[in-house]
């Protein structure tokens, strides 16, 4: 998959549907304002929480505003994980414009996890969000 001269095909197929799966469909419970993408995280327990809430939301928000996404993301829980990743791959192969979009929501938690030193996803789920970053 080629966004801007950059490959997907490093991505593991085994974790891509688990990043619709997982981060996706509710890491987190709580919608919160998200933060200034300039604002270092607050690395503080409900800093973090904050942060993993509001992305989640923020996620969600996008994804109900593109019923493509969030269709495959969503089919992709229940499928096979090499089936989900190819489908997950494709559709964003053909929309990298959501693929840039949704990649720039989930990107602070990616921060906060190396600013605070902290995981703030399950293990299966930080490799997807590490793969799904990586485009």
């Amino acid at each position: 998959m080629k966004f801007s001269g950059k490959s997907l095909t490093s991505m593991r197929r085994g974790t891509v549907g688990m990043v619709a799966g997982g981060l996706f469909a509710g890491v987190a419970a709580a919608t919160i304002a998200a933060p200034a993408a300039s604002a270092a995280p607050d690395c503080s327990g409900q800093g973090v929480a904050n942060t993993v809430s509001s992305v989640t939301g923020s996620a969600r928000d996008y994804l109900r505003a593109h019923p493509g996404a969030d269709q495959v993301l969503s089919a992709a829980r229940n499928q096979p994980r090499e089936e989900a990743a190819a489908n997950i791959r494709n559709y964003f192969t053909a929309n990298s414009q959501e693929y840039y979009e949704l990649r720039g929501i989930i990107a602070p938690i990616g921060d906060t996890q190396r600013t605070c030193n902290v995981s703030v996803l399950p293990p299966d789920l930080e490799s997807a969000y590490a793969e799904f970053m990586a485009g």
